[in-house]
């Protein structure tokens, strides 16, 4: 049988961040971003249907009515994500390996002018970036540092439960979908009969959850929420095209003036192994802002670059930034910028 355990402590001690089982190939991890065999010796179809029953519980039933499950757990003291699924009609495992304690966020990278979000009040901030850019991470950091420097009260809505907070100066209460509520857009209406300051959403995925997170910060919310965007830009494009056509200037509107920042991440490879943070910051301006409700997001490129006197940074000052620390090369650096042609010319 497979030894989840075992095969957590492995991936902890090479430094890996995810662990696939999948039938009929041996145990694989991703580390530095690469996906790499864990040993030579093949999953069997037994091995994957006892690590579904295993890992499933209870809840193996819906997992082999549905074809999925997500859930959390901690293996070798070290709390991971699960997400269970059928290929072929036979269950694969996606495992993600967590960090043992939420990280200070003053540590993880991020450009500085990240930390004053936790001093906001009201208002939107959004996280974006690919899977596996450390969204989850930072938020965690972030509602930690809330938790420790303020006195309020704290709801997560999150799929699943993956950082688990210790209450300090804070009450904090979290959700999860499809055992404390039935959805997102679901949690995030009861949230706010819930008497909380911050509201933190996994996931803004759907219409009815982004249209609730707008009137939450209208009605003097703080609210977190992650999009799959690669830049600030994106982000706003994305919450706007959700909307049909005639309520999109309404919406543009309702974001220009709710909006308070976006941070954009990508882990890209480091010099000599691991992989470090670039992020894009934007902190909402008046000058963004006009740029939000008159729909011209692609000056909005431009605003960011020009806003370092406020802790502003696109993704292309970013990578020139870890070039010129000796973090990452020039052709690393190149091969996730935007525009090449300013990284070629600044990365020196």
């Amino acid at each position: 049988m497979i030894n989840i355990e075992q095969l957590v402590l492995q991936a902890k001690r090479d430094g890996a961040s995810d662990i696939h089982i999948i039938c009929g190939l041996p145990p694989k991890y991703r580390k530095d971003g690469n996906i790499e065999n864990m040993s030579n010796d093949p999953c069997t179809y037994e091995d994957c249907m006892e690590m579904a029953h295993e890992l499933a519980g209870n809840e193996y039933d819906r997992f082999d009515s549905w074809g999925e499950l997500d859930s959390a757990d901690t293996f070798a003291g070290n709390r991971c994500r699960i997400h269970i699924f059928k290929q072929q009609g036979i269950p694969s495992l996606a495992l993600r390996i967590l960090r043992e304690e939420i990280p200070d966020v003053e540590k993880l990278g991020l450009p500085p002018a990240v930390l004053s979000l936790t001093n906001l009040h009201k208002g939107i901030v959004l996280v974006t970036g690919e899977t596996g850019s450390g969204k989850s991470t930072t938020l965690a950091a972030l509602m930690d540092r809330i938790n420790h420097t303020r006195k309020c009260h704290i709801v997560t809505l999150e799929d699943p439960v993956e950082y688990l907070y210790k209450p300090d100066l804070c009450a904090i209460n979290q959700r999860e979908v499809g055992k404390d509520t039935k959805s997102f857009s679901e949690g995030l209406r009861a949230s706010l009969r819930e008497d909380p300051d911050v509201i933190l959403i996994g996931e803004m995925r759907d219409r009815d959850t982004i249209e609730t997170a707008i009137t939450a910060a209208e009605t003097g919310h703080l609210v977190f929420g992650t999009l799959h965007t690669g830049s600030a830009s994106d982000a706003v494009d994305r919450i706007v095209q959700v909307f049909p056509a005639d309520s999109q200037t309404q919406i543009r509107l309702q974001l220009s003036m709710t909006l308070c920042a976006v941070l954009t991440q990508q882990l890209v490879a480091r010099k000599g192994g691991g992989r470090a943070l670039a992020a894009e910051y934007m902190a909402v301006t008046d000058a963004i802002r006009n740029l939000i409700r008159s729909g011209n997001t692609p000056q909005i490129a431009n605003a960011i670059a020009t806003s370092a006197a406020i802790g502003g940074q696109t993704m292309d000052q970013a990578l020139v930034k870890l070039v010129r620390s000796g973090a990452i090369t020039r052709d690393t650096a190149l091969h996730y910028a935007k525009e090449p042609d300013y990284v070629k010319k600044n990365a020196i």
